[in-house]
Formats: C-alpha cells, sequence, structure tokens
C-alpha cells in the first residue's frame, strides 16, 4: 500500500478539486453504520468535514475499498497506523477512534491501485474486531456531532482560534489559501466544523493530531486546538526569524561582492592594483629573476605559468599550480655560498667549540682539507658513530661553520614512509615536497651542510623503504639529477656536503654505509669531560639560570664525584643534566632569601643531587680459582666484569650458564668450556674433571642483560682456573673473542675498555694482538702507566694470567 496520502494541504485546494465546499456539508441525518471496513492511513490522521483525494496502493486496499463503496453504502473507515508492521501493513497496530468516510468518486486506476475522493463525516471509537482477513472490519461506535447554539464561552474560543488563524495567516504564505478559505466559509455558529477544518492544515506531530481527533468534548478539543496553533504560530515565527538571519547574511555577502569586485575593476582601470592573479604572476616573476634555472625547470615553469594564467583564481586547480610554482621558485637554483678555504680557521673552530676528540678532529680536517683542494665535495659524506651525548650534532655544526655554510639538521629516527625522504605526488590532496627540498628551501642555498640524524633508526613499512630513497640522495652517481615526486624536476645536490649521525652501524642498510666514511666518536675519559664542564657546560648553564660566577663554584673534586658516581655515560649530555639540578637548587636557595655564594664539593654533592645513582666498582680482595676479571663496553661506556666458576661432583657432566647472557655470549661460553675441556683432556691430572663435574658460569650482576663475544677469553681462563685450582693474577683486566681452536680474535671498545680498567685501578691488560694498532692510537694520558699484553692465542692468555 502507499503509505503517503496525497492530502489536500499538499495538493493545494483539494475543495476545489472536489467540488465540495465546508458550507456546502450537508448535516448527517441518516444513520452511519456500525460495522465498517477499517483502512490504515500514515502519516496523520483524517479529520471529520474534510473532502480529500486518496490513493491506497496493494490488493487488499483495493478489495477493501471496492467491497466498501459496492456493498457498505460507500462508507468506510480510516484510522492512523499506531506501530506499522514492516512485513504487513494490514497488520499494523492502529488506534482506536478513527472517521467514518463516504466515497464520492472512485478511480480504479491499475490491478493493485486505486484512488477515491471521499469525505470524512463523523468520529468514531472502536467497540471490537469483527475480522483481520481478507480486510479489516471493526464495530464501531459513531459520535455525532449535531448543529446547535453555543454559549458564550464558546463562542470565546471560536473567537480566537479564529485570530490565531490569522495570526498564523500573516506569518506562513504558504498555508494562505487554505487559511483563508477556512475564515471566509466557516461561521461563527459551526465551531466544530472550523476546529476540524484548522486541525487538517496544521504542521503538528502526527501523535498531537490524533488526541486533538480523540477529544470528542467540542470545550476540551477548543483547549487543546488552541495550544497547537500557539506553537504553530511560535515554530513559524521562529523559522521566520532564522530565514531572514540567513537572507541577510546572503544579501550582505552579495552586496560585499559585487563591491569588492566594482572596487577591483576601478582600481585596475586606474592603474592602482592588479587583481589577484596578475598579482600572483607578478610575484613568480620577481622571484624568478634571481635564479639560475636549470634548462628542464625552466621549461616546466614557463609551461606552469602559461597554464596558471589560463585558470580562474576560483579553479582548484588555479591553487595546485600556484601552490606548485612557488615551490619550484622557492627552492635555491644555481644560489651558492662561498666556502671558506681557510683550513687553519677550521682547526680553530673545531678546537674553540670541541674538547678532546683529537682523532675526530684530525678526520675531520683531512675531510676538509680535501674538499678545498679539490673544490668540491661530490662523493664526501660523513657518518659520525658513538654513544648518545658525545657531540655528533655539535660536531656537524661545526664543519659548517668551518666551512662558512649553511647548516640544516633532521631527524630520520622513527620515518616509515619514503614520501617524507622524496615527496608526495602532486595527484595527492596536501602533497609537499620531501624533507631534502624542504631542507633546501629553508637554508636558501644549493651547497648547505644538511645532517640526517639518527640514520640508524630509520624504518621499513608498507609506505615504502626511506633507507632505500635515501641511496638516491648519498649516491654522488645520481644525486646531481635528484628528483622530488612532488617537484619533479631534477635538481643538483652534488653540491650539498651531507653528514649523517648514529648510535651504531649494525641497523644501517650494508648499501648505505658503504657510500658514507665512518668516522667514530667513542665518548669522553673522566679528565675529557672534567675540561669539557669546565669550559663548556658550567658556564652555559650559569648564564641560562642568571647566576654570576661568583655565587655558584663546584670543585674539580666535586665534578669528578659527579662524572664517577651520577653520570657515567660516554657523553656528557647526562653530566650537563646533573649540572642543571645543580644550577636549580642554587636558584632556589636564592629566592628563599640565602645570599651565598654557594660551593659545590666532593663532600656536599648529596645535597644537591641526592644519593650517588653509580658505586663504584668493587675489585675482589681476594683471588680464588674460577675468578677472571673481564673489561667490557656497554653504552655507558666501559666497565669491568667479573666471571665466575664452581663445580658440583656428579655422575655425569654438564655445564649451565647464569648471568642474563645473550645468545652470542651463551655461544661464547659454550665455546670457551668446549676448548678447556679439549686442552685440558691431555693432561693426567685435569682430563677427569669435566666428565665427574658439573661446572655452574655465572656473570655477575645477575639482573643486567649482556651480551657479546669479547668475554670469551674471561670465561675461558675461569673456566681453567676452576679446572687446575690454580688463581688468575690479581688485577689483570682481559677481553677478547675466543675461536673453537684458540684462536683470540679482535673487539671493539679498546679505548672504553681502558679507561675502565683505570678507574678501579687495574694496570696490567690482555688484548688480542689485532687491537694493537687500537691502542696505540690511545692518547698517552690514557696509556700512562699500563702494561698492555696483545695476545694470538689462548695458551699466551694463560703463560700470563694464571699465577705459577
Amino acid at each position: 500500500m502507499d503509505k503517503e496520502q496525497n492530502n489536500f494541504y499538499e495538493e493545494g485546494s483539494v475543495n476545489e478539486q472536489s467540488g465540495t465546499r465546508p458550507s456546502d456539508l450537508v448535516v448527517v441525518s441518516e444513520i452511519l453504520p456500525e460495522k465498517i471496513i477499517v483502512v490504515p492511513v500514515q502519516p496523520r490522521p483524517i479529520f471529520p468535514h474534510i473532502t480529500v483525494p486518496l490513493t491506497f496502493t496493494g490488493q487488499e486496499l483495493v478489495d477493501a475499498l471496492k467491497t466498501a463503496y459496492e456493498k457498505h453504502n460507500r462508507y468506510f473507515g480510516v484510522v492512523l497506523v499506531k506501530e506499522e508492521d514492516k512485513q504487513n501493513y494490514m497488520r499494523s497496530r492502529l488506534y482506536d477512534v478513527g472517521v467514518i468516510m463516504k466515497i464520492f468518486k472512485i478511480n480504479h486506476t491499475s490491478d493493485d491501485t486505486i484512488q477515491v475522493v471521499a469525505q470524512g463525516l463523523q468520529r468514531f471509537r472502536k467497540v471490537r474486531t469483527l475480522q483481520t482477513d481478507p480486510f479489516i472490519r471493526w464495530e464501531v461506535k459513531p459520535h455525532y456531532e449535531k448543529p446547535e447554539k453555543h454559549d458564550e464561552e464558546q463562542k470565546s474560543y471560536t473567537m480566537a482560534i479564529m485570530s490565531s488563524v490569522k495570526e498564523l495567516f500573516k506569518l506562513n504564505p504558504i498555508m494562505q489559501e487554505q487559511l483563508k478559505m477556512i475564515l471566509n466559509q466557516v461561521t461563527y455558529d459551526q465551531p466544530e466544523i472550523l476546529m476540524d477544518s484548522v486541525a487538517s492544515v496544521l504542521s503538528a506531530e502526527p501523535e498531537k493530531l490524533q488526541d486533538l481527533l480523540e477529544t470528542f468534548d467540542v470545550y476540551k478539543r477548543s483547549e487543546k486546538l488552541l495550544l497547537l496553533l500557539k506553537e504553530e504560530i511560535q515554530l513559524t515565527e521562529v523559522q521566520q526569524k532564522i530565514k531572514k538571519q540567513i537572507e541577510e547574511k546572503v544579501s550582505q555577502q552579495q552586496k560585499e561582492y559585487f563591491l569588492r569586485e566594482q572596487l577591483k575593476a576601478i582600481k585596475k582601470e586606474l592603474g592602482i592594483e592588479k587583481d589577484d592573479k596578475a598579482a600572483e604572476i607578478e610575484k613568480l616573476e620577481q622571484k624568478l629573476k634571481n635564479l639560475k634555472l636549470t634548462e628542464d625547470a625552466s621549461k616546466v615553469i614557463r609551461e606552469e605559468m602559461e597554464k596558471l594564467q589560463m585558470l580562474e583564481p576560483v579553479s582548484p586547480e588555479f591553487h595546485v599550480t600556484r601552490n606548485y610554482l612557488h615551490t619550484l621558485t622557492e627552492l635555491p637554483w644555481g644560489i651558492y655560498s662561498k666556502d671558506s678555504k681557510d683550513i687553519k680557521k677550521a682547526r680553530k673552530i673545531l678546537n674553540e667549540q670541541h674538547y678532546g676528540l683529537d682523532d675526530v678532529k684530525k678526520r675531520i680536517l683531512e675531510f676538509i682539507g680535501t674538499i678545498i683542494k679539490r673544490e668540491s665535495v661530490a662523493g664526501s659524506i660523513i657518518c659520525l658513530v658513538g654513544p648518545p651525548g658525545v657531540g655528533k650534532t655539535s660536531v656537524g655544526q661545526s664543519i659548517a661553520d668551518a666551512m662558512d655554510r649553511k647548516f640544516f639538521r633532521f631527524s630520520l629516527g622513527g620515518i616509515r614512509d619514503e614520501a617524507e625522504i622524496k615527496g608526495h605526488r602532486r595527484t595527492y590532496i596536501g602533497a609537499m615536497p620531501g624533507k631534502i627540498m624542504q631542507s633546501l628551501k629553508n637554508t636558501g642555498t644549493a651547497n648547505p651542510v644538511l645532517m640526517l640524524d639518527e640514520i640508524d633508526k630509520i624504518g621499513i613499512s608498507f609506505q615504502g623503504d626511506p633507507a632505500s630513497a635515501l641511496l638516491e640522495v648519498l649516491d654522488p652517481e645520481q644525486n646531481y639529477a635528484f628528483i622530488d615526486h612532488y617537484v619533479d624536476v631534477g635538481f643538483d645536490l652534488s653540491n650539498v656536503l651531507f653528514i649523517t649521525t648514529a648510535n651504531q652501524t649494525d641497523t644501517i642498510p650494508r648499501a648505505l654505509l658503504d657510500r658514507m666514511e665512518v668516522i667514530n666518536l667513542s665518548g669522553y675519559i673522566l679528565e675529557e669531560k672534567v675540561e669539557i664542564a669546565k669550559r663548556y657546560l658550567i658556564p652555559r648553564q650559569r648564564e641560562r639560570h642568571r647566576l654570576k660566577q661568583k655565587e655558584v663554584k663546584i670543585s674539580d673534586a666535586g665534578l669528578r664525584a659527579i662524572i664517577d658516581s651520577y653520570a657515567r655515560e660516554a657523553g656528557v649530555r647526562n653530566l650537563e643534566n646533573q649540572i642543571k639540578k645543580i644550577m636549580r637548587k642554587v636558584a632556589l636557595r636564592q629566592t628563599e632569601g640565602e645570599s651565598g655564594p654557594f660551593s659545590v664539593t666532593k663532600k656536599n654533592l648529596e645535597e644537591y643531587l641526592g644519593k650517588p645513582i653509580f658505586t663504584k666498582e668493587q675489585l675482589y680482595h681476594k683471588n680464588k680459582p674460577g675468578v677472571a676479571l673481564g673489561l667490557a663496553w656497554t653504552s655507558m661506556g666501559g666497565t669491568t666484569m667479573y666471571v665466575e666458576a664452581s663445580y658440583v661432583r656428579a655422575s655425569s657432566a654438564g655445564f649451565r650458564q647464569t648471568g642474563q647472557l645473550g645468545k652470542v655470549m651463551e655461544e661464547s661460553s659454550e665455546i670457551a668450556y668446549s676448548y678447556v675441556r679439549s686442552i685440558l683432556h691431555k693432561n693426567e691430572k685435569q682430563k677427569d674433571f669435566f666428565l665427574k663435574n658439573f661446572i655452574h658460569l655465572h656473570v655477575p650482576a645477575g639482573a643486567t642483560p649482556k651480551d657479546g663475544p669479547s668475554a670469551g677469553i674471561t670465561m675461558a681462563m675461569s673456566l681453567y682456573s676452576l679446572a687446575t685450582n690454580r688463581s688468575v693474577r690479581e688485577k689483570v683486566g682481559m677481553s677478547g673473542e675466543l675461536t673453537l681452536t684458540g684462536k683470540v680474535l679482535p673487539v671493539g671498545g679498546i679505548k672504553e675498555k681502558t679507561i675502565a680498567a683505570r678507574r678501579v685501578g687495574v694496570y696490567e691488560l690482555i688484548f688480542p694482538a689485532e687491537n694493537k694498532k687500537d691502542y696505540e692510537d690511545l692518547p698517552d694520558y690514557i696509556k700512562q702507566g699500563i702494561t698492555p699484553h696483545f695476545v694470538d692465542y689462548l695458551s699466551d692468555v694463560i703463560k700470563i694470567a694464571i699465577k705459577e
């Protein structure tokens, strides 16, 4: 069934269509039937005294109306749907009060569609259901409203209704025709007809209209209708107010638009001002005058400029083209800064800005000297590798200062999108160039120093491999015509000096690492940290905290205590943080009224920094078989590390390792175990030791994870000492990787391990023979007092380390 009914308030004056006017309605003199066919209607009820055209679709409804017309004297009832049944409309829940209708005209337009013109006669209330199939039939009780003289109260209600209708007529032009007809054709003596006629044109909710239909008492119905009229009037007033505000706003915008356009035309005619497009084009042309474009770039810009002239400013393509041209013209095509060729100046800047790092400075000066000699940086890519806080970024800045070049740094850490390097294609909304092009735009020169920080932390994802994108950037055979996806024109990067930084080289892709020259910054020893703090860190933090030199002083002994107990890492970042903490404490005490001066010494250091974070590594006071002292490298620098071994009598051999050892270190311990067993198998006294004992090897501290191969000879000496019952000599430290044949292989971190040994008073060290060159490169003040031994095989270690 077509649930929407073509009510007259939607179609215009149905009264004219039906030929029936309210004034022509006759008084119902006949007795209305009490058993009628009922038709559900939506979306609102139909009121008595109203003639309406209705269209119904559905075979059940067609049959019901034909039966009513032919067999029920053209009477049927209409009732509003209370709760619709989506599956079967005829089974929907209905209200109990409806209107008896009489068909004037019927038209069967198709097999399942019928149109009727019917007049509402009287209200009825349901008594009971007689049938539901094939259509609905109810027994009903009609409510007859007979014309009679009404008292003064009813006349007052009627006048109030007429007044509200007139007010609504003024506010709502859409209802003019219907409301005019009601006022002209209904008199004060017909309040029932008036109320039903007015109710039929209201836009109130269906539930409220149904409530009005169910109110049989004329006085109560008048009150409810007046309330609905007031709500309609208020709603119409709000709608009119909103409409007026919108119209005023639109009108104002149109007025301003026309005025602006007229003003532009006048200014253009007088030559005072150009329009937006002309101004944009002139601005772009002005930028182009200072650029030395390549042939390809010149061609692309010319084509885009011609395209921009043809586009209207309101076109989205205009903004895309304009932004693209702005990006192209902001790149430093052919703009170069003049390099400094004074190597003495470069050496002075490096020495002033960095203390220590002599080997690093030497390598960098060699690098700068080569660039000055051949007047080109092509193929010169530096990779500064070292732990956090050793000054990698500041070294890059110093290189830029030494060469008089602009410096720009951006971090690659966590980048997983290739477009971050090579830009987005212009087909995407919000497309922009990659970081390389943005860096050149920011520096304003085509030969800056670009620092790519944290290159070891670059990631791979479904969005591409940024490391692969960097291959083109850092390859001197390709980067002379680097193409960014957004710029889409080759740009020469061969004059850019690229400096990368990393904490370690293990995670850098090999193809990328091969393009770079690695310079290791291994960190600072205690003496270097003291000097750095005195020269740079303390003055800088004193200035930032607005403290004078005489107000706060940190003694040398206090500085050494800070470094040894609170900032033992390879760099100086944490050391500066501890100095910050001291300055904050001093500033607080000054604001609380203390005058100072404040002196920070080793004795009162805990007042400023609290309990020490690190404790001094303790050496064993008494050596015993099964204990060996190793040297290890950590991200905090070098450290000492004991290896302990013990045994338990058992029926069969066994071997266990503890101390949170990593996979590589576990394998090293197993190699040490196997090799020591193999060499002692030939010894008559010890050949049965490993067959009859369960061996337990432990590396303190147990809560600290450890890994790497450099503890191989230390673990082997611990097992050898245990099996032979001979102690390793006191204050002998060692480090080296052991193979299954007893060969000692080189290890890293020689500088840090030597510093760690000095810190605990160990001056006799055993290193692999291949690390001799690394040891000899160390500064003399680190090697002072140290007795090194360089070994090729474990047998050499045994001769040096085991007590006779």
